[in-house]
């Protein structure tokens, strides 16, 4: 075989010890392929969680801010206007079968303020009549029955025309027109009794 004329160069220095001729690739890691899904798979739960998250902060179930949490707030509940107003006549029925009961409640509106030839008493229809209760006329007179309710040590208020004076149907709500409540003693203020009905 003729020896080559070609000058001689860096590559005609290299040691026999690879036992290589040419070019040759080198062999592709068989580890690679599965770096490459688990990075996928990493960026993809990645871009889920950041997802759900930002729903969450967008539909405003999540704050970012310990300022923006809500401050809970206790509101008061509307309560019903309660006056003691002594200008009104009172009329009390004992609506049991125990006695001096309407003398006793009578005794206490006079305590209260009120004038004794305002006040009178009686006996009621019926002797189960059920809950205290006080009957005023008029919406106006709805605070001054429960004024009433208050001076008692406390009773249902109703609106009704119960033993109400008559007044000029002209003028239903005219100052002047007689102002009455009429307070009906019930089972829960006798002693031993057994509530059963109502009555008017």
């Amino acid at each position: 075989m003729a020896r080559s004329t070609f000058p001689r160069d860096r590559f005609d220095d290299l040691p026999d010890s690879t036992g290589r001729v040419g070019a040759h690739r080198a062999e592709r890691p068989r580890t690679r392929g599965w770096i490459v899904f688990l990075w996928a798979a990493i960026a993809t739960l990645v871009l889920i969680i950041v997802g759900i998250f930002g729903s969450l902060v967008a539909s405003g179930r999540i704050s970012l801010g310990a300022d923006d949490a809500p401050v809970p707030t206790v509101s008061a509940e509307p309560t019903e206007a309660v006056v003691v107003d002594t200008s009104y006549s009172v009329v009390v029925l004992n609506g049991t079968g125990q006695d001096g009961l309407a003398a006793t409640v009578r005794d206490q509106i006079v305590a209260a303020g009120w004038a004794g030839d305002t006040v009178e008493t009686g006996d009621s229809d019926s002797t189960d009549f059920a809950q205290t209760t006080i009957y005023y006329l008029r919406d106006g007179d709805e605070a001054a029955a429960r004024g009433l309710a208050q001076t008692i040590g406390g009773a249902e208020v109703a609106q009704s025309d119960f033993l109400q004076p008559t007044d000029d149907p002209n003028t239903p709500d005219d100052e002047s027109a007689v102002k009455r409540l009429v307070v009906v003693i019930g089972l829960d203020r006798a002693a031993g009794a057994t509530p059963s009905a109502t009555a008017q």
